[in-house]
């Protein structure tokens, strides 16, 4: 194992309850009724795709651009002002460090909110590298954000460990032909089978992910 890759939402940060709240208030804003509309449809689509789709579905007049800048604007109070950091993950960040092994981020969200909670929690400093699927051809479950993670780290992709959260995004972590954990998360509680499933692994927190690299990689 040369580098470690995470997606963010879910994953580093306890965010994934802020998009249903953010979709939701978007729908109200427009008088649509947001009940006719499933957070779980969105899967692991790019944060552009997203706004695509929405514009698509509901037939908006906005353009893709102006969607993601309401976004943006609606994400960041929230993410700055309530999204917590999960367990363990700065000490899981510092271990890595001190074995020299490289860090990488791979996110379905925007990169502007992306940069602001890794500022926000001081930890974007351990980061070589942060892609957002909007800066690749798709979105997860296609791999071609951790294929491009992994090319700009310098390393091979099987020479890569992942942590993700749902399963497009451990798809796309296997569909590039990394090893993945899948870790848990509140949001994602009625997919752990499936994620126990599909993934290398399914781990409780990142302190149980340090033990096992101890145990099982650095050894």
């Amino acid at each position: 194992m040369k580098a470690v890759i995470f997606d963010l939402d879910g994953t580093l940060v306890d965010s994934m309850w802020v998009w249903e709240e953010i979709d939701k208030e978007f729908l109200r804003n427009l008088n649509i009724d947001p009940s006719v509309f499933n957070n779980e449809e969105l899967g692991g689509m790019s944060f552009t795709e997203t706004a695509l789709y929405f514009k698509n579905k509901f037939n908006l007049t906005h353009s893709v651009d102006e969607i993601k800048i309401t976004w943006n604007k609606m994400g960041a109070t929230i993410y700055t002002e309530k999204v917590e950091i999960k367990p363990f993950v700065r000490e899981f960040l510092k271990f890595l460090k001190q074995h020299n092994i490289k860090m990488g981020i791979a996110s379905s969200n925007s990169r502007e909110l992306v940069e602001l909670i890794l500022d926000r929690f001081e930890i974007i400093d351990y980061f070589d590298c942060i892609k957002v699927s909007c800066e690749v051809e798709r979105g997860k479950p296609f791999p071609f954000i951790y294929m491009e993670t992994a090319k700009e780290l310098g390393v091979l992709p099987e020479e890569c460990l992942v942590f993700e959260d749902i399963p497009d995004g451990v798809m796309a972590g296997k569909n590039a032909g990394m090893t993945v954990w899948a870790i848990r998360d509140r949001q994602s509680e009625k997919l752990v089978k499936e994620l126990k499933t599909i993934a290398d692994k399914w781990i409780l927190d990142y302190d149980e992910a340090r033990q096992i690299i101890i145990k099982e990689i650095l050894c």
